[in-house]
């Protein structure tokens, strides 16, 4: 089997002519660091990007998936996995700029990277001061494959220790279809409800669905009080 030249091998390239000179396949060589035997690591690297057909879909495989890769065991997937995170969370949006959320685009933004690869609806909420900044995020709960189960105590405890002025909801449905489910709505309004006695604005309910989100604030789900 051909090696290939030591200053041509993808970490020698890396330091020599930068980050950008080296395609995908080379950048997940350099992560797994090693092939198997009989399989290079470039050619095991090549093999992970055909299996996954992309780049987004290799980011939101698992650690099972990838170890369903004939050279890749648990130590290479989790390394991959973790490489991944890093990237999805460089999506995010920084809190130390001052996040500020002016609509429901705007929140989609921010969270839509928490819900990739999700087999289960999870909730999370989105916690706000005086201005619209975001101050913090947070999961407070998980699911099945059809429901999310929370309680108001959950949501708003949360919003008063971190001394929010508003919040947002946002949960995902596995299916991709963000259209609103009657236990969705019944949800808004039994938070909405809490939230007026708390004095704490509930300023939408978000349903992420594939690429694409539902805001119950732009339906007019949530009465005149609801403010971006």
């Amino acid at each position: 089997m051909l090696q290939i030249p030591l200053d041509e091998r993808p970490r020698e390239r890396l330091l020599r002519d930068g980050i950008d000179a080296l395609s995908l396949s080379e950048l997940i060589a350099i992560i797994l660091c090693t092939g198997t035997k009989g399989k290079p690591v470039l050619e095991l690297s090549r093999e992970i990007l055909t299996h996954f057909g992309g780049l987004k879909e290799l980011l939101e495989a698992s650690v099972e998936e990838l170890m369903e890769i004939k050279g890749v065991g648990k130590a290479k997937a989790i390394q991959l996995k973790a490489a991944f995170g890093i990237a999805l969370k460089s999506l995010k949006p920084s809190f130390a700029a001052k996040y500020r959320i002016q609509n429901a685009a705007d929140a989609f933004e921010l969270i839509k990277a928490e819900f990739h690869s999700q087999a289960q609806e999870i909730l999370i909420v989105i916690l706000r001061d005086v201005k619209g900044a975001v101050i913090h995020t947070q999961k407070i709960s998980v699911g099945t494959l059809s429901e999310v189960l929370v309680h108001p105590r959950e949501v708003f405890h949360l919003a008063v220790r971190h001394k929010a002025s508003s919040l947002i909801l946002v949960h995902n449905h596995p299916s991709g279809d963000p259209s609103p489910s009657q236990a969705d709505l019944e949800l808004t309004r039994i938070l909405l409800k809490s939230s007026h006695v708390m004095g704490i604005t509930l300023s939408d309910h978000l349903i992420i669905g594939a690429h694409t989100y539902v805001s119950l604030k732009s339906r007019g789900l949530l009465g005149q009080a609801a403010r971006y």
